[in-house]
């Protein structure tokens, strides 16, 4: 155990925490990092990464099912569920593994244990073989967040989930009710439909995906209910109770109707909340507000010299969006010029269901009640000639200029690895383009990003394809 005393000491080592203090040793601060369970947080253990090994998994399985169309006749494809899971863990044993030598790389000492902050300056680590105290000039809070329960739903471990034990399941559920829509609930309802387990969503607002547009959301609608996954919007879980062998549910929907529902698991996906408690926060200046620590443009708190990254300083709750506070916020701390604040409306969303979405910037709708007056570019990937070589057809390019000025306000995509085309447009809007520049880029043939060059084309009525 060597000095206590560092420069910056990080709480969590989620891809907040453990990028901050990677960043501030290259910058030649005295780092430590302090965790509590597994370094690489949820995103890497229980979140980002596992997730998307069971969702290749499930996309496997799908194109199994459709064989033929490629010419192969497969007889009797079975798949171990154990194996399915176990792949998913490796997975992110190996990249939390990669964690561990990225910090002790850069000269950051790993402290176990849990720590809670005992004043401006200073905090106490517990961990099973003791307690021990650290201080530093600076302390960067980056302790994430946990599944966000309501009275009445609350997981139990058995048959009601939350999304760590739906990671983990012992064996595939023949039925499956997945409440709330966002993304990890639908990236659930994904995998679980195409692994062959019968699915029910039930989602309070007016619209699945309520973060996206609503034009993406509602084509994501009709692809996921064309698969068989049962939808319910404007609806909510009145009742949830395991009776041992099933989860009995009470919806109420939308017209205000009940339906009686009763399945093998229930996973709940209705949000998620700061990890503030028991944090010593009390000991200090820093607010909280609603689950989450305030502060300002830097990420600072009420406390000089403290400060609250990623999750726990509210959303958008994602993990790319962690690890660039953690820079930005460790580059202010030492004086590195240059550097500005976040603007949050450039920060692209993915949701990684089958087909995917993603998204960077305003809506349509939120363009509009903006003041914008817009232009609104579409383009159909079945007009792609790659969608169409791949055969993945489903899918569709939204983009959404200001009519004035022609600064891309916002781009919203659905369909196959659309998650991995948002960049495009997220540099777009990082390099303030506008449709001239994106007009003028020049797009590879034959590629599912041409689908982008013609949604812009598409606004100023100008396609080539359509």
């Amino acid at each position: 155990m060597g000095d206590s005393n560092f420069d910056l000491i990080v709480v969590g080592s989620g891809p907040g925490g453990y990028v901050a203090a990677i960043r501030a040793s290259q910058l030649g601060l005295r780092a430590a990092v302090v965790e509590r369970e597994h370094l690489g947080g949820v995103c890497l253990n229980w979140g980002c990464i596992p997730t998307k090994a069971l969702l290749r998994t499930a996309e496997i399985r799908h194109l199994l099912g459709h064989l033929d169309e490629h010419g192969f006749t497969v007889n009797d494809v079975q798949f171990d569920f154990a194996k399915v899971v176990k792949r998913s863990r490796k997975v992110a044993k190996r990249l939390a593994a990669g964690v561990k030598h990225l910090l002790k790389k850069n000269a950051v000492e790993v402290v176990n244990g849990h720590a809670r902050l005992l004043g401006p300056g200073r905090l106490e680590v517990a961990s099973e073989g003791g307690t021990r105290s650290l201080e530093a000039k600076h302390i960067v809070l980056a302790t994430g967040a946990h599944a966000r329960t309501l009275p009445g739903l609350e997981p139990d471990g058995d048959r009601i989930w939350s999304y760590k034990e739906a990671m983990v399941p012992e064996s595939l559920p023949e039925s499956l009710l997945v409440v709330g829509s966002g993304a990890i609930g639908m990236e659930f309802a994904s995998f679980y439909s195409d692994m062959g387990s019968h699915v029910t969503v039930v989602e309070i607002l007016p619209q699945i995906l309520p973060a996206e547009d609503a034009e993406i959301a509602a084509a994501a609608r009709r692809s996921f209910e064309k698969r068989g996954i049962e939808i319910h919007t404007g609806a909510e879980v009145a009742a949830l109770m395991n009776r041992g062998e099933a989860v009995s549910a009470t919806l109420r929907l939308m017209d205000g109707s009940s339906k009686e529902l009763s399945v093998d698991r229930a996973i709940l996906a209705v949000g998620i909340a700061g990890n503030v408690e028991d944090i010593g926060l009390e000991t200090t200046a820093i607010r909280s507000d609603r689950g989450h620590i305030v502060v300002n443009e830097w990420l600072e708190t009420d406390e000089p010299g403290h400060y609250a990254i990623g999750d726990v300083a509210g959303p958008p709750w994602l993990a790319h969006k962690a690890s660039h506070e953690a820079v930005l916020c460790v580059e202010k701390i030492a004086g590195v010029e240059g550097v500005r604040p976040l603007d949050t409306s450039r920060i692209p969303g993915c949701t990684y269901c089958r087909p995917q979405v993603a998204s960077v910037g305003l809506t349509e709708a939120q363009a509009l009640e903006a003041g914008h007056e817009v232009r609104v570019g579409r383009f159909p990937f079945q007009a792609n000639g790659k969608a169409v070589a791949l055969g993945e057809v489903e899918g569709l390019v939204k983009t959404v200029f200001d009519a004035a000025t022609g600064e891309l306000l916002g781009a919203h995509l659905f369909g196959g690895e659309v998650t991995e085309l948002i960049q495009g447009f997220a540099i777009a809007r990082t390099l303030e383009a506008t449709e001239a520049e994106l007009m003028q880029a020049v797009f590879p043939h034959p590629t599912l990003s041409e689908a982008m060059h013609e949604a812009v084309l598409d606004a100023y009525g100008r396609a080539l394809h359509t």
